[in-house]
Parts: structure tokens; sequence; C-alpha cells
């Protein structure tokens, strides 16, 4: 990598507007940034596609989709996260914080064990060897409907880099499963239960939540504080529930699952957080609330990807075109997400901030990645 790099001719992706022009990397930082369609010696010329920040992903489970690609598949670790860092980095993002869930259910028939620990260890530590493409995060998803969240918090530090804790309370009958139909589709198909494993499961979580559901909210409260990381809540539906979040010092909330809730949400001046597959999709699979519903009633603040990468540069275009305004689409998915974990060095064409960057066109209306640049280093 050389020192200096210039990328001209490109539609910039600025705070508040797009306009014709280029920016001057130095290193890995924001040099310059000029006005106009020239292209000076040695720069590169991006004849006119957009010139972006760099995704910022604050919720995707991705990560675990590598580790498990199958039911009962442990693929090895260090291959999955370096396979992990590289879809990322050819989806255009830049940033991310890689969700992990603490809190295990320890009957053995429920399938959900422990591993946030052993696997936050090892991606930390090809950090540490300079193998990532891209600038990784833990995401710590506390699910309180379960037997083990205090112990596992308790084995994460402030050298963890732990940037988000979210709440988590997946206690069938309420929620994002308030509806039993839908739940029971979806842990039938992704593990197998029949019927009378079914209803085993869910006796078992609602005994859970009843027995620590309290303590563990409080107990990852204090989490959150002590790594110095950002709480966010996750599902909540009532306007009670999200008073409650604003009561613990949430600032954002991932995924409200009702109109009600959203609006509540900006009322105490929580940020909303919604999944790319359901703006994209028309809806949620578990029948919540719709995205688009939420960007049409301006109560849409920030996207993440959820579980498809590359949706997440696709539903900022899709928003730009709802909302008339493509800089602000963009917005969604730099600048919000940066600001609401207090990433300030980020998410911004702004001279100064890190040379986290992403170039692409439309093809028929869909982004088109054409090239993604990481602390100015080229990664895609």
């Amino acid at each position: 990598m050389t020192d200096e790099l210039i990328l001209a001719n490109a539609t910039l992706v600025l705070p508040g507007e797009t306009l014709r022009g280029s920016v001057r990397l130095v290193a890995s930082e924001i040099a310059d940034i000029a006005t106009g369609s020239g292209v000076p010696r040695g720069a590169t010329d991006l004849e006119g596609d957009f010139l972006s920040p760099g995704l910022v992903e604050l919720h995707t489970d991705n990560l675990e989709r590598h580790i498990q690609p199958r039911p009962g598949v442990d693929w090895p670790h260090a291959a999955a996260i370096l396979a992990h860092d590289a879809e990322l980095a050819g989806t255009g993002i830049t940033t991310v914080f890689d969700a992990m869930r603490v809190g295990s259910v320890s009957r053995k028939a429920s399938r959900y064990g422990s591993y946030a620990r052993g696997l936050a260890s090892e991606l930390l530590e090809l950090r540490a060897a300079d193998a990532l493409k891209i600038s990784h995060f833990l995401h710590l998803r506390a699910e309180v409907c379960s037997d083990t969240l205090v112990q596992e918090l308790e084995e994460f530090g402030t050298k963890d880099r732990v940037g988000l804790v979210s709440l988590m309370d997946h206690t069938p009958g309420q929620r994002q499963f308030r509806d039993l139909s839908k739940l029971e589709a979806y842990v039938k198909g992704k593990h197998g239960f029949d019927d009378a494993g079914f209803q085993a499961h869910i006796a078992h979580l609602k005994m859970l939540r009843d027995t620590y559901g309290d303590l563990h909210e409080v107990e990852a409260v204090k989490a959150a504080r002590r790594f110095g990381a950002v709480l966010a809540s996750h599902d909540d539906t009532t306007a009670q529930q999200v008073a409650t979040s604003a009561n613990h010092g949430i600032h954002l909330a991932e995924f409200p699952t009702t109109v009600e809730a959203a609006r509540a949400c900006h009322v105490h001046d929580i940020k909303v957080m919604m999944g790319a597959p359901n703006l994209i999709r028309g809806g949620s699979h578990s029948g919540n609330v719709a995205a688009r519903e939420l960007a049409e009633l301006e109560l849409l603040d920030i996207v993440s990807s959820d579980y498809v990468p590359a949706a997440l540069l696709m539903s900022a275009v899709k928003l730009g075109e709802i909302w008339g305004d493509m800089a602000r689409g963009l917005a969604t998915v730099t600048q919000a997400p940066a600001e609401a974990v207090e990433l300030f060095d980020r998410g911004r064409l702004e001279v100064g901030k890190r040379a986290d960057l992403i170039r692409f066109g439309l093809v028929q209306g869909v982004a088109a990645l054409r090239g993604t640049w990481s602390r100015g280093r080229r990664v895609a």
C-alpha cells in the first residue's frame, strides 16, 4: 500500500448530501476532500460511482453460521472466522460487532450450549496477528431466559473489545415470540424438535425466566457498565418495556416488534434499529412490524444485516429510494450505527476520519460493490 491514494470523479456520500468529488487518503486516514469531476495525475477514476463510508454492522449472526454451517457440524474456527471476515469485507462492511450469545440452557435437549468465551478468544487472537481484513468488536447477546448468564458474563473483561451488550429475552409467549405458532415453526425447523420435545422446551424456558430472569437482567446491565459497552434492548413490544429500557440507560433498540414500541423509543431518545432482511422482504419472519412501515413513519434510524451480510448495503439503497435521499439511506448503515456505539472516528466522509470506504454502483437499482478499503488498505 502506498502512503497516498486519491479516489477521484466519484459521487461522494457526505453527511446530508451527495456530490461529485474526490477523496485523498494518507495512510489510514482521510486527508482531504475536494469537489469536482477532475481526475488528478495518479488518481483512480471512479467514473461517477458512489464513494461512501464503510458500513458499520451492529448485529449479525453471520459468524455463527460459519461456525455451524449445518446442525451438528462444528467447522474449524480459525477457518470460519477468516471466511466470515472476508465475506463481510466483500459486502462493504468495514466495522462489525460480532454477535455471540451468552446465557446457555444446560438442559441437554435444549441445544443452546456455551461457546462465546472460546470463540471470542480465537477471534481476538487472529486480530492480534493482523489476520483480519476489517475491524471487529464483540456484541454479547445476553439471554436472560437461561441458567448460565452470570457465569458467562464473568468470563469477559475490559480487554475483550466488548462494545455492545443487548438484553435478550426469548421467553415463549412474549416479545419476538409472542405468537407461539411462529415460534413452533422456527424452533422445529432449526432444532428438529417433535411436538413433545417442543412443549418440554417451552416449559423449561418459562421456568428459567421465572427463576433467573430478573437477576439476569440486572447483572447484564452491570456487566455492560463494567466493559464500558453500549447497552441495547431487544424486541421491545410495549411502551412499558421501552420505559424499562430507558430506565436502564439504553439508547439503542434492536428490532422493536410494534409501532407502539418504536414510537415510545423516539419519545425516550432511543435509536431504533431494524433488520435489513425485514426491509427487503417486506416484513419479519416472526410476524413483527415491517421495517418499511417504520421507515415511512420516520421511526427507523439504523439498519443491521441480521443474517444476510449483503443485505446491509442493499437496504441502505432501498431506504434512499423510499426517502428520496441516498445520503440519508446510507447514514443508517454508516454514521448512525457508528455514533450509536460511540465510534466517532468513522462512519462519515470527513477529514481526519478513518479511511474506511466503499465504492459501489447501481445495476438495475441494486447496489453493486466495486471496492472496499479498511484503514486505507484495499481489502475487497
